[in-house]
């Protein structure tokens, strides 16, 4: 039971966004960037981060949602997903995305938890700044947008098909577009 008057007929964060539409443009805008905008990453890969920090939040609507939308985007769809998220260390990724997925988990636990080392093993890997840069910045949103969404404890949908639905959406028209015709 969501801790405040939610339509509950909306899942997650779509609820939030329709109880303060004025917050719902400004991080939609933001995940649109960080998870569809011009990068080196690929989309899937960057919905992959997203997914593995939400699932280290313990966060089952984002962690569901987003790894719907990564499988949705890598070829190896949901099974790397899970692999990711049992075990990046032995996942079937690339190295730079391995690193990139260590360096989203120190952001995880705190900011300051980032150690110069990672960022090094980063730039070795491959990574350019903007990637280090896309990576740090995702883990934070994602510790927000984790927060924001079980911090009003809004209504998880348990059944996978919904989150599938939504990956559909997602990828073909985008975090702004899903504003305009959230699901129900």
């Amino acid at each position: 039971m969501p801790h405040i008057r939610l339509n509950t007929d909306l899942p997650g964060i779509l609820s939030l966004f329709a109880f303060r539409p004025e917050t719902a443009r400004p991080l939609s805008e933001l995940a649109e960037v960080l998870l569809r905008g011009p990068s080196a990453l690929t989309r899937g890969e960057r919905e992959l981060i997203a997914a593995y920090v939400s699932a280290l939040n313990d966060c089952q609507f984002c962690t569901s949602s987003h790894a719907a939308f990564a499988a949705a985007q890598l070829p190896e769809g949901m099974a790397l997903i899970d692999q990711v998220r049992a075990d990046p260390a032995t996942a079937p990724i690339s190295h730079k995305l391995r690193v990139l997925l260590a360096v989203a988990s120190a952001v995880q636990r705190g900011g300051r938890e980032v150690q110069a080392t990672q960022i090094e093993a980063a730039r070795e890997a491959g990574a350019s700044d903007v990637e280090i840069h896309d990576t740090v910045l995702i883990a934070a949103a994602f510790c927000m947008y984790n927060r924001y969404v079980d911090g009003l404890a809004t209504v998880t949908p348990d059944d996978p098909a919904a989150y599938q639905q939504a990956a559909g959406r997602i990828v073909a028209g985008g975090y702004l577009a899903a504003l305009l015709e959230p699901a129900t």
